[in-house]
């Protein structure tokens, strides 16, 4: 039997990565792969390319899906069931869950006997503490679902799982994109995050606001902002773009901050948030052992790296600036108590792992390949 080709959907609210493995007996290896904006559109682009054969026809589909909900904290085989529960669970993420509903959708009305799988980035935070779990709200809330979920659980899989015992026992991940979070990990498990109910929370990103002073909220809709409108000014016109008024990208910043002082701010007030909530985690651990950066801004922007560490010597980290120039695997000199890293990550095998777990249990490899 030829072994399995696996097609990985990794929507957000506004663009698609799409990713082919071919499930080998000794690993997953990435066949094709792309990234563009419109996810209906690719879907369909996606559909024209298998048909002519520039992508292979797949036998399993896996999906990210941002949002389980309360109910969905494991990766799962979807059927109808747990599409109707997804879309009770919209107003939990509604700028992404309808964009990677349409995805599943689309898929199972041109290929209804391709299995597909379902894979959800609050899933590694489930086991948070309660402790950290928890809002200071009203307990009926939290029964409702109103608590921390965390995201970017796929790239923290990875990383876990890259890095293994090189973790140590106290480490702090800092995945860094458009979309920011960090999370704290004691002996490789998560013990509190930074984004909390929705992908809103946490320090401030491209266009969200991170976390806000409630009485913020209140006062813009006691001036009249409905909830669409709060909507769009917390997740569309913060962050990064609301301080500089100008962009959202990081590298664009990075390269005005010496003429425009708003880009600078924002640069310098991102790496402040992040910094501090380094510090804020590396208290709830008792301390330090490995600092890792992730995304597309902490695998690429040495300034930043440089600047989020700049004030954490007293954590014990320090880096070499020669090494962080050169986005070296470890970036932090040789006598330093906390390892510095910078970690490439690959959310679209971690999918592809868990679709080749649920799909094709028999097809386990023998070994596998470096992550």
């Amino acid at each position: 039997m030829a072994d399995p080709i696996v097609l990985v959907l990794n929507s957000g609210s506004s663009s698609l990565k799409v990713a082919f493995f071919r499930l080998a007996t000794d690993g997953e290896i990435r066949i094709a792969d792309g990234n563009t904006q419109g996810t209906a559109a690719t879907t369909e682009s996606i559909f024209e390319k298998i048909a002519d054969g520039r992508y292979p026809m797949p036998d399993a589909v896996g999906h990210r899906l941002v949002h389980g909900g309360p109910r969905h904290v494991m990766p799962e085989r979807i059927g109808p069931a747990l599409v109707a529960s997804l879309r009770e669970a919209l107003p939990f993420a509604p700028l992404h869950l309808p964009a990677e509903l349409l995805g599943i959708e689309t898929m199972a009305a041109r290929y209804p006997n391709v299995p597909q799988v379902a894979c959800f980035d609050t899933a590694f935070h489930h086991g948070l503490p309660e402790v950290a779990q928890r809002f200071a709200l009203p307990r009926a809330l939290f029964d409702e679902g109103v608590k921390r979920y965390g995201f970017h659980g796929l790239s923290y899989e990875y990383i876990v799982r890259k890095l293994g015992t090189a973790l140590g026992a106290r480490s702090i991940i800092l995945h860094l994109g458009n979309g920011a979070s960090m999370v704290a990990l004691q002996n490789g498990k998560p013990i509190d995050t930074t984004m909390g109910f929705t992908p809103a929370g946490g320090f401030m990103m491209g266009t969200r606001s991170g976390d806000l002073d409630p009485g913020v909220l209140v006062y813009l809709a006691r001036a009249g902002r409905n909830a669409g409108d709060l909507e769009t000014i917390v997740n569309h016109q913060s962050g990064l773009l609301g301080v500089s008024g100008t962009t959202s990208d990081m590298k664009d910043l990075l390269e005005r901050r010496a003429s425009d002082p708003h880009a600078a701010l924002a640069f310098e007030m991102f790496c402040y948030q992040a910094r501090k909530a380094v510090g804020s985690f590396g208290a709830a651990l008792g301390g330090l052992d490995t600092l890792v950066f992730t995304g597309g801004i902490g695998e690429r922007a040495s300034s930043v790296r440089e600047r989020i560490c700049a004030g954490l010597e007293f954590m014990g980290v320090r880096i070499d600036r020669a090494r962080n120039g050169d986005a070296s695997e470890v970036i932090s000199p040789p006598d330093c108590p906390v390892t510095v890293r910078v970690c490439a990550t690959d959310e679209e095998i971690t999918i592809a792992r868990h679709t080749r777990r649920l799909v094709f249990p028999q097809s386990h490899p023998t070994s596998r390949v470096s992550p």
